[in-house]
This record gives structure tokens, sequence and C-alpha cells, in this order.
């Protein structure tokens, strides 16, 4: 559940700055994207280096056993999401960071079956349907920052394309 409050918090603090700070307006953290975006850079850094710290025992022992190298697989996910969480503030590397980080969810998805089918004594937020509900709302969370950001590149493509408002005539 600690992943979710700094999403949301860091989400709702960057908005609220944004929305009520003209040099925060000025340089775009009025929207719910750019908010989210922060947010998200904020949850990924901290599951990035629990990895490394107080939860790697527990993320290692989370790993079904028909996954090989179960430690190698932590730190490739750690070391993968502290990367996404860097490469979500700058334009080049956005929509690579995002999409990678909308799928960890999916990836991480046996793990959190495992946990919830072979775990004993799991508190509510690590039983396997509020556990599902929060990578939910982290794919959500990812594709609210994926899709304006699809878009914009689309729309400057367009922008820049050879004559793109014209059509080809149909003789």
């Amino acid at each position: 559940m600690a992943p979710l409050l700094f999403l949301l918090i860091t989400t709702l603090a960057v908005y609220a700055v944004g929305r009520f700070s003209p040099a925060a307006t000025r340089h775009g953290l009025d929207t719910w994207p750019v908010a989210i975006r922060f947010g998200l850079a904020v949850m990924f850094v901290v599951t990035g280096i629990s990895h490394f710290a107080s939860m790697r025992e527990a993320l290692i022992d989370m790993a079904p056993p028909w996954l090989p190298a179960a430690a190698a697989l932590v730190t490739a996910t750690g070391v993968l999401e502290l990367l996404g969480a860097f490469g979500l503030p700058l334009r080049q590397t956005r929509p690579w960071a995002t999409g990678g980080l909308g799928l960890m969810p999916i990836v991480m998805f046996p793990a959190n079956v495992h946990l919830a089918l072979t775990g004993e004594n799991l508190r509510w937020g690590d039983q396997l349907v509020p556990r599902t509900l929060m990578q939910a709302v982290f794919l959500a969370a990812v594709l609210a920052v994926l899709i304006p950001e699809i878009r914009t590149q689309r729309g400057a493509r367009r922008q820049h394309a050879p004559d793109a408002t014209s059509k080809p005539s149909a003789l």
C-alpha cells in the first residue's frame, strides 16, 4: 500500500502546486498527466530502491519457484524501475520509460499470485484482490501519462510532415 500512497500524495501535491503557483503553471505543472508522471517517478524510485534494501528478501520470496534466479530477477526489476523513474521526466525517454513501467505490473503479476496462494497470515493489502486492484491503479496511472504523450508526439509529427493538411486526390 505504501507505493500507492507515494503515487497519490506526490500526484496531488504536484497538481496543487501547479494549479496555485503561477511559476509552476508556466512550467506546465498544472495538468493531471504531468502530476501523475511525477507521482509515478517518485513511486518507482521508492519501489526500485526497495529491491535493494528493506524489502529485498520479501521480494525474492515472492518470486514463483518456476522462475530461475529469483535474486537476479529482483535486482533486474529494481534497476528497470529506477531507470524508468529517471526516464519519465525526460522528453526523449518518456515514451519508452512509461511503456516499460506499464509492463512492470503485468510482468510482476505472477509474483503477486504466488504470494497470495502461498503466503501465510497475509496483511489485507498483500491478498490477491487488493494487490491486483492496486496494480490496476498503477497501470491506469501509466496509461494516463502514456496516452497524452503519444498524442502529443503524433501531433508534432503531423505538423512537421510535408503536405500534412492535403490529402491525395482520388482520380
